[in-house]
């Protein structure tokens, strides 16, 4: 599953804000919607993510 999916099946199924979680996750609130406009995140940042997401 792409990085993205997996942080929209998370927003939809904890009824979390995208601004929240990119602000939780990795410290920026523009964090989601700049990856919904296209915004490629370093490989580092992929694994903050998939880790902040296993943690949860």
């Amino acid at each position: 599953m792409e990085l993205l999916d997996q942080i929209e099946t998370y927003l939809t199924q904890h009824r979390m804000p995208p601004s929240k979680f990119g602000r939780l996750a990795v410290g920026d609130p523009r964090f989601v919607e700049d990856l919904r406009g296209g915004r490629l995140p370093r490989a580092k940042t992929c694994d903050r993510i998939r880790q902040y997401l296993d943690r949860r």
